[in-house]
């Protein structure tokens, strides 16, 4: 997992293999320490995430709550069909902005 600051006070978290219990509170603390009126927007690069489970679900909308109290935006890039699937049945969809490429998500922010 890494996270880089970008232009457009932006946030770029790419996460490889799995978000899941194991590693959701590690990547919740560290975009937390980075999140703030500067770099309020995230996009998150799920190209090489390969699965997802609840607690995915529940870091990425405490994620959201949190840039929404800063007007921010989320945008998921690339998600792999299974876990495009859990975003949809989890009604995360409903609520971010989905692309095929970090550069396509940059100009929405």
């Amino acid at each position: 997992m890494s996270i880089s600051k970008t232009e457009k006070n932006t946030l770029l978290v790419e996460i490889t293999g799995e978000l899941d219990h194991h590693t959701a509170t590690k990547i919740r603390t560290k975009i937390d320490n980075a999140i703030s009126k500067d770099y309020k927007n995230i996009i998150f690069d799920f190209s090489a995430l390969t699965f997802m489970d609840s607690s995915g679900i529940g870091m990425i909308m405490g994620r959201y709550k949190k840039i929404l109290k800063y007007d921010g935006k989320m945008t998921i890039v690339s998600p792999k069909p299974q876990v495009k699937r859990i975003l949809e049945i989890s009604g995360l969809m409903n609520i971010v902005t989905l692309e095929t490429s970090i550069n396509k998500a940059l100009k929405r922010m």
